[in-house]
């Protein structure tokens, strides 16, 4: 029976058994019965209800396993934000002391090199600014790809619940 598997807390809440592939291993093993099962003469209804008792299991199992899925998945996609904000607080404070610090010496090097201040003044801000600004969009596009190659669906649960399908498909045509 599937609920000697479970383990629950005192909120009745059923957490993931650290046997939770017994089912796969039941069907990799010929959908064998255990050898204390082989000679089970049950009613009717008395196998209905082992069928609802581990269906009711099985489909907690299942949802556990989606939240702790659901929850790894939140946390690198939390932790992919993390690095895009951190990439535009850093790009935009990079590009304010860049465009402090080189502004002023391209500044001087734009007046020695025979520009009049008047373009020297212009210039050197926006040559720093669009080097920043190329800094700024790299970081930003590392974080978008590292989005792109995530998903939200839990694919474990939905491997596992296919498994579960089927293993029950095989079970009610036995």
């Amino acid at each position: 029976m599937i609920r000697e598997f479970e383990n629950t807390t005192g909120d009745g809440a059923v957490q993931p058994a650290a046997t939770a592939d017994f089912r796969t291993e039941s069907r990799l093993a010929g959908d064998r019965c255990p050898p204390e099962r082989m000679d089970d003469h049950r009613s009717f209804a008395d196998l209905l209800k082992n069928l609802r008792d581990e269906t009711t299991t099985l489909v907690r199992q299942e949802v556990a396993l989606a939240k702790t899925e659901m929850s790894e998945k939140a946390a690198k996609f939390g932790r992919n934000a993390g690095y895009m904000g951190v990439g535009g607080v850093l790009a935009h404070a990079g590009a304010i002391i860049l465009l402090l610090g080189l502004s002023a010496l391209l500044y001087a090097g734009l007046v020695e090199a025979g520009l009049s201040h008047m373009t020297s003044g212009w210039l050197a801000p926006l040559i720093v600014g669009a080097v920043v600004a190329i800094i700024g969009y790299a970081l930003a596009q590392k974080a978008i790809n590292a989005f792109k190659h995530e998903t939200l669906v839990p694919e474990k649960t939905v491997k596992s619940l296919k498994e579960n399908q089927q293993w029950l498909s095989n079970k009610a045509t036995a």
